[in-house]
């Protein structure tokens, strides 16, 4: 919809010989529509978040080094091994494409990064994250208090 300024409107109720008391009224309750609404300019913009793996290593088997993924989804009833399988498929496929004929997907991080959704969901895979997440470890307890009870116990 145009925009279109206050005064304008005021000068053309003017010209159609309006009734001062009735313009006067309409050219206050279009100044106050007019006005930006002072609550949005307030708002800070929206924090940014992450995702972040949480592994549970309670016997300490993991290396101490930091891993990178991706989030993924697939059936309920299938098993997560074939999770690197489906991603080949899909990669294949994008590759055999025109567009993936210009741009293959020569890993597996190029094929999670640019392979489009439609070329996944034929393989019944669901990528969350496009960008590797970091995942962390943890040994799945939660510490003591100095007085050596648990949290939740206090």
């Amino acid at each position: 919809m145009p925009k279109i300024d206050v005064n304008k409107v005021a000068e053309i109720l003017k010209k159609n010989e309006v009734d001062p008391a009735l313009l006067r009224r309409v050219i206050e309750e279009l100044n106050l529509a007019a006005q930006p609404d002072s609550g949005d300019e307030d708002k800070p913009p929206p924090q940014k978040k992450q995702f972040v793996i949480l592994l549970s290593d309670p016997e300490g088997r993991l290396p101490k080094t930091d891993f990178a993924g991706w989030i993924l989804q697939l059936p309920e009833d299938e098993s997560v091994a074939t999770a690197q399988e489906r991603i080949f498929k899909a990669a294949y496929e994008y590759n055999r494409s025109r567009k993936g004929k210009l741009y293959p997907a020569k890993t597996v991080g190029e094929a999670l990064e640019n392979v489009p959704a439609k070329h996944f969901k034929e393989v019944e895979l669901w990528v969350k994250t496009k960008n590797p997440v970091l995942m962390l470890r943890t040994d799945n307890e939660i510490p003591k208090t100095e007085t050596g009870k648990n949290v939740r116990d206090e």
